[in-house]
């Protein structure tokens, strides 16, 4: 029996009805072990957490003293010789570990200064003259100075002037964990020169200004310890003649003038007719020597004086450490160059590190 057109219709319709909601009912019954396998996420993310915890092993520790000596000026080294001092990775833990429980300067009121010292080392196969980064550390309840010394060969007289006219102050170092406190707050037991002149300033500044910098020595003044020059019989003589000038050395005790001065006449250095007025010259810088020693001695007797007894304490008691790199395959091996003299001001340290 023929099937009508509209039965064909309803028919389809019908099965297409029932597709739709079997396909439906399936969605709605979907199997559970279904649904864990679309939503993964909680296995990645413990995968990556694992794989994040393992990275921090590759890398060190920022120490707390880290760029200690980096923040220190290092004063007296030529302006062009700065850059040369990144030159080499140089290690100074030894410094980090002298603050330390059981170091040096643990616990104590620190005042740090830096300076270079060019000496011929050995590295990677080859010799060359190398600018040597040094610390020294003097452990003191007050500021060792307040002063700097200005001072060189290719300059007449020696200056000791204020740190602030050279742009030099003792501020408190902040270690790297403790960098976003505010300093008021700190109280810090480290201190080191600094220096606010910029090297891009040098520009705007005399070339006299410029070597004054260079020429700078960290200055220290004892009470209880009669400098060298105090005690020195030995005046420098620079005796203008024509064409060329006497430079020499005159010991007051050990040399006989007349007989230095016909020395002098001998090699040919003086002419005959100019050793009276040479003698006379002499014998004015020997009187200025001699009356700056005695004037040397008379200041620091006063100085005695006038200091009170935890002053004169802390003076005896003051320590001066001496610090240089520590070995690494980074940088050159210093261990043979090292030497305790600090400069003319503050003599020798206690220990060299």
């Amino acid at each position: 029996m023929p099937i009508k057109k509209g039965t064909k219709r309803k028919a389809a319709a019908s099965r297409k009805d029932e597709a739709s909601t079997s396909t439906s009912t399936a969605a709605v019954t979907q199997p559970e072990e279904n649904k864990e396998v679309e939503n993964p996420a909680p296995k990645t993310k413990r995968a990556r957490a694992s794989k994040a915890e393992a990275e921090p092993e590759f890398f060190d520790d920022q120490r707390e003293l880290e760029d200690l000596w980096k923040q220190i000026f290092p004063v007296g080294t030529e302006w062009d010789q700065l850059d040369l001092l990144s030159e080499y990775n140089w290690n100074f833990s030894n410094l980090e570990e002298a603050f330390e429980e059981g170091g040096v300067l643990h616990g104590k009121k620190v005042y740090l200064f830096s300076c270079t010292e060019p000496q011929l080392l050995f590295y990677n196969g080859q010799s060359k003259v190398t600018c040597i980064p040094v610390v020294v550390a003097i452990v003191s309840p007050f500021p060792p100075s307040d002063k700097i010394g200005i001072n060189s060969v290719q300059r007449e007289s020696e200056e000791i002037v204020d740190m602030k006219r050279m742009k030099m102050d003792w501020v408190p170092y902040i270690p790297l964990a403790q960098r976003g406190s505010s300093v008021e707050r700190l109280k810090s037991q480290i201190f080191i020169l600094t220096c606010g002149q910029r090297r891009a300033g040098l520009k705007f500044l005399t070339e006299d200004r410029v070597k004054k910098f260079e020429y700078c020595l960290p200055y220290f003044y004892h009470p209880f310890k009669e400098d060298e020059t105090e005690q020195s019989t030995i005046v420098d003589i620079m005796y203008p003649i024509e064409p060329k000038p006497v430079v020499c050395e005159f010991d007051w005790e050990l040399d006989d003038l007349e007989d230095f001065t016909n020395d002098l006449v001998v090699a040919e250095e003086l002419s005959e007719d100019q050793k009276d007025a040479f003698k006379e010259f002499v014998k004015e810088r020997v009187r200025e020597g001699k009356k700056a020693n005695r004037e040397a001695r008379e200041k620091r007797k006063k100085a005695r004086e006038e200091l009170s007894q935890e002053k004169v304490a802390a003076f005896e008691n003051m320590r001066f450490y001496k610090f240089y790199p520590v070995a690494t395959p980074d940088s050159p091996d210093v261990s043979q160059v090292k030497s305790a003299f600090i400069n003319r001001y503050y003599g020798k340290a206690h220990q060299v590190l």
